[in-house]
């Protein structure tokens, strides 16, 4: 099955490989389902059935111009996990995908999910506040929307190598790597890639925390930039009872890439 059908008619691009226990990874922004190239390998590799998607506005997926907002994100995913009838799966969800998980399991429980795992997630909340001081100051996100819509391509390259940790000694990919990314990026509409802005830098999940009710890991780099560790994996390790949480010290937001080998095995182990 290519494609599964949304509550609204958008269709929705789907990889299911392997046989097994199910795993289903979602993806970042601004990125695709194929983000998770070195996961989805040794997943399938260790003989897990593993399922990636295009979340709406981005990839292969459909792009209308609205519905870029936690509620439909996670009935989009809902709609993957009915549609292909998955059971006992593991979620797993990377920076805004996070937030995905977090929607899901208040919007429709814990009845498909065995397990679920927050990488370097937006999960509880990002925005600064007097109720979160450690959060991300909103001319933050004004200007990366502003950035945006005055030249995406420029932002999208510059916007990958703070995703990475590249600087002017440290390189963890390679050129070509960020090219990758790139072109995963500009696949996204920019309508989607500006509305998601919102979406995951001002929802709040911190309600959604009481919804965790299955065995939780939450991985997080100390240097993530992106998403900034503390107001993010730290918080909802504090919030989400029984949560394991492990830091990757001195990795930046896109430990998948620069960390692959040691991410593959703590979920490999996480999901017995």
């Amino acid at each position: 099955m290519a494609f599964v059908e949304a509550k609204d008619g958008t269709k929705l691009h789907v990889k299911d490989s392997g046989h097994g226990r199910p795993v289903v990874l979602i993806h970042g922004w601004p990125l695709t389902g194929d983000m998770f190239e070195y996961q989805s390998l040794a997943l399938l590799e260790a003989g897990y059935r593993v399922i990636t998607y295009d979340r709406r506005g981005f990839g292969q997926s459909g792009h209308p111009a609205s519905g870029y907002d936690y509620d439909t994100f996670a009935d989009d995913l809902a709609a993957v996990l009915d549609g292909l009838d998955v059971q006992g799966a593991t979620l797993v969800g990377f920076s805004m995908g996070g937030g995905e998980i977090a929607r899901y399991l208040t919007r429709h429980g814990a009845g498909r999910i065995a397990k679920v795992a927050l990488v370097a997630s937006v999960v509880p909340y990002l925005l600064k506040g007097q109720d979160n001081p450690d959060g991300v100051d909103q001319s933050v996100f004004d200007d990366m929307k502003a950035q945006i819509r005055k030249d995406r391509f420029a932002f999208l390259q510059s916007f990958a190598k703070q995703f990475y940790g590249v600087g002017f000694v440290t390189s963890p990919v390679s050129s070509a790597l960020l090219d990758w990314t790139f072109v995963l990026a500009v696949m996204a509409g920019p309508k989607a890639t500006i509305d998601c802005v919102d979406a995951f830098g001002k929802t709040d999940f911190r309600q959604d925390l009481r919804s965790f009710t299955v065995p939780t890991l939450i991985i997080h780099g100390t240097s993530d930039k992106t998403v900034p560790i503390t107001p993010s994996g730290r918080a909802a390790a504090q919030g989400i009872p029984g949560a394991k949480l492990i830091e990757y010290d001195g990795e930046p937001h896109g430990l998948f890439a620069t960390a692959p080998d040691r991410l593959n095995g703590d979920l490999i182990d996480f999901i017995g």
